[in-house]
């Protein structure tokens, strides 16, 4: 014979609280994807809830509007980046600006490589809006205090002198915000082993030439 709650006098049991679907992360991570794959312009909260499979209530209940996403997928690029590029430009302990030039390229490559679709949706704001604005603005203070790294490593004699310490920070963007367009975690080559070979061939490129040695 079954029982059931009514005939053993046990309370019912109580349904989970809270809203079913998605939690916030997830409706992060799928708006980003979104963003990405189809412009953020072109994707509505609409869009999302149907890729989500849920009401646009339920994805209101996370975040009060599609800017609202944008926003916390663009402070997820730039607050690692600004951190690593921040704790470099301020170090006192003597360290060689090379050293800490180096050190922060290395940990830009791993935050990149980590947070990879929210750094390629930075890397693709155009300035449509002024939120768009505000990350753009945040990223080129980043770039500065990297080149400032780049002009004090070169000033030291640390880094090639036949090469224009502007052009060595170009070169160094390049390299590493080129990292959205093949790098994709999960294959052969962790983000430790990434950031490793890129500072390798950056800076033993960059070495400054002995005098009578022709590169």
């Amino acid at each position: 014979m079954t029982t059931d709650a009514t005939s053993t006098g046990a309370p019912p049991a109580r349904r989970p609280r809270g809203r079913p679907g998605h939690d916030r992360e997830a409706v992060l991570r799928t708006a980003i994807d979104l963003f990405n794959r189809r412009g953020y312009d072109a994707t509505s909260i609409s869009d999302l809830a149907a890729e989500l499979g849920v009401t646009k209530s339920a994805v209101y209940h996370h975040f009060v509007s599609k800017e609202a996403l944008l926003a916390a997928a663009l402070d997820e690029a730039l607050e690692g980046l600004s951190s690593a590029v921040e704790a470099a430009s301020v170090a006192t302990d003597g360290e060689p600006s090379s050293v800490r030039l180096r050190t922060t390229v290395e940990a830009a490559v791993r935050i990149l490589a980590d947070n990879l679709p929210a750094v390629t949706l930075l890397l693709r704001v155009r300035g449509n809006s002024v939120l768009e604005r505000s990350a753009m603005e945040r990223r080129r203070h980043i770039d500065e205090r990297l080149a400032v790294l780049v002009r004090q490593a070169a000033a030291e004699g640390d880094l090639r002198g036949d090469v224009d310490p502007d052009v060595i920070s170009r070169l160094i963007f390049g390299m590493v915000n080129s990292l959205t367009d093949w790098y994709r975690p999960g294959g052969p080559m962790d983000a430790d082993a990434l950031a490793a070979t890129i500072s390798s061939v950056l800076f033993e490129g960059l070495r400054p030439v002995p005098d009578g040695v022709v590169r």
